[in-house]
């Protein structure tokens, strides 16, 4: 089993890296559906645009470039959230898949639009200074990059449980899943909430998309496959649900990486087949957290 272990370590470490990532992606798109029942399918469209805002600031390795894009990607995330979230009000009261479609729209534009400005070669991105090297891990070379991603991955796991489960933001966001009625009785403007609750979403599908620029580059259908993964991840874990995010992310990520080294062949059956499994044992995800009712 050890020796096991030492031959696959990398493809380990791979595997939380890429649950790193998804985990980022994936807890907006939980959090969005799951507490104000809004199915954004252009969260993967997010996403490339964040990877593609790296490929225009990160010229060579810089610190600067990096943060500047990261700052630049949040910012357009917020500002998306809070157009998609007036886009979605008139069918607040309107089946989901009429959101869906309406998002699935915005998708495709925006992939096109992107395609068209870029072109449909694959663009690579370099890691910041110092991240650009290997590490020794366990007697195996490792990228530093990758490591730093499973690091931020886990602060920000933790970051965003506090605000949602410690803080009066939190506690008002819950308050409008749970009530919303006795919450606009209050004098809350539930609409405001879902503004905020969409832009920080949508905040993190963009700023994602940065953190994995020096991994995937950027590239026209990337936004497709990276959102088919992070639909399995709120699945599995549970719509709404921080933790199962975080538990569906890393297990999709171990999943995703050994089974490309170990068994490419069959790898997407072995990912749809561990969604399949828990579908049966937990129709409603490992760790269903309240949804949202319109």
């Amino acid at each position: 089993m050890l020796g096991w272990f030492d031959e696959n370590l990398v493809s380990i470490l791979n595997g939380f890296a890429i649950g790193a990532l998804l985990f980022v992606l994936a807890v907006g798109l939980s959090i969005v559906f799951g507490m104000m029942d809004v199915l954004n399918l252009a969260h993967g469209a997010f996403f490339l645009v964040g990877s593609y805002l790296a490929v225009n600031f990160v010229a060579g390795d810089s610190w600067g470039g990096f943060l500047a894009a990261l700052g630049v990607a949040a910012l357009v995330g917020l500002l998306a959230g809070g157009a998609l979230s007036g886009m979605t009000e008139p069918l607040a009261r309107r089946p989901v898949l009429d959101q869906a479609l309406l998002t699935l729209g915005i998708s495709l534009v925006v992939a096109e639009v992107l395609s068209i400005v870029y072109g449909n070669d694959v663009r690579s991105v370099s890691p910041p200074p110092g991240l650009d090297t290997s590490v020794d891990v366990a007697g195996s070379a490792y990228p530093a990059y990758r490591l730093m991603l499973i690091g931020v991955g886990l602060v920000l796991a933790l970051a965003v449980w506090l605000v949602v489960e410690r803080t009066s933001v939190g506690a008002l966001v819950r308050a409008s899943v749970a009530d919303r009625e006795m919450v606009s009785a209050m004098g809350i403007d539930n609409r405001k909430v879902k503004v905020a609750v969409l832009g920080i979403g949508s905040m993190l599908a963009t700023v994602a998309g940065v953190l994995a620029a020096p991994v995937y580059g950027a590239r026209p259908g990337l936004d497709e496959t990276i959102l088919l993964l992070a639909l399995v991840v709120v699945v599995i874990g549970g719509l709404g649900s921080i933790r199962g995010a975080l538990i569906g992310a890393l297990v999709i990520g171990q999943v995703e990486s050994l089974g490309r080294a170990l068994l490419p062949d069959v790898a997407s059956f072995i990912l749809f087949g561990t969604l399949a499994l828990v579908l049966i044992v937990r129709p409603r995800g490992l760790f269903a957290g309240k949804v949202a009712h319109s």
